[in-house]
């Protein structure tokens, strides 16, 4: 899975000039967006999610997994992103990450496909310890041959 970010151009690292969290999801939006995958508002829509249900996107420590409701009309197609901020991003005052995947699904099928995949993933030991280290793409490529 881990490949797959990169084979797809969806891993980002980035530097918030305004460190909030409605900032860094539309940062972790703009792969996504830049391929058509979402329209402009989609960021919109999952910060509409966040204000009103609270920052459940983050799902362990370190970790959050922006992604909007069913039946999104902002999605036009399936794909996660991967943004690995240089800082912390606060959400409240236990709930903060620095790492971001973005999921976007066309249909709950493989929106359900795209969590399981991706809970998978972040179970494997060390992991995300190791994408919250990471600074650049070369670092994430040598991550890559170890997972």
């Amino acid at each position: 899975m881990l490949q797959s970010f990169l084979e797809k151009d969806l891993v980002r690292f980035e530097s918030l000039s305004e460190n909030t969290w409605q900032n860094a999801i539309k940062v972790s939006c703009q792969s996504l967006e830049d391929q058509g995958i979402v329209d402009s508002e989609y960021a919109d829509e999952l910060i509409g999610c966040v204000n009103e249900f609270g920052p459940y996107i983050v799902i362990i420590p370190g970790v959050a997994m922006p992604h909007s409701s069913q039946g999104s009309n902002h999605i036009n197609g399936t794909a996660i992103n991967l943004t690995i901020f240089d800082q912390e991003v606060v959400f409240d005052e236990e709930k903060k990450a620095k790492v971001f995947f973005t999921l976007a699904a066309q249909n709950p099928e493989e929106h359900m496909e795209n969590i399981s995949s991706l809970s998978e993933l972040l179970m494997e030991d060390g992991l995300v310890d190791e994408l919250q280290k990471l600074t650049n793409i070369d670092e994430y490529q040598a991550l890559i041959t170890n997972y």
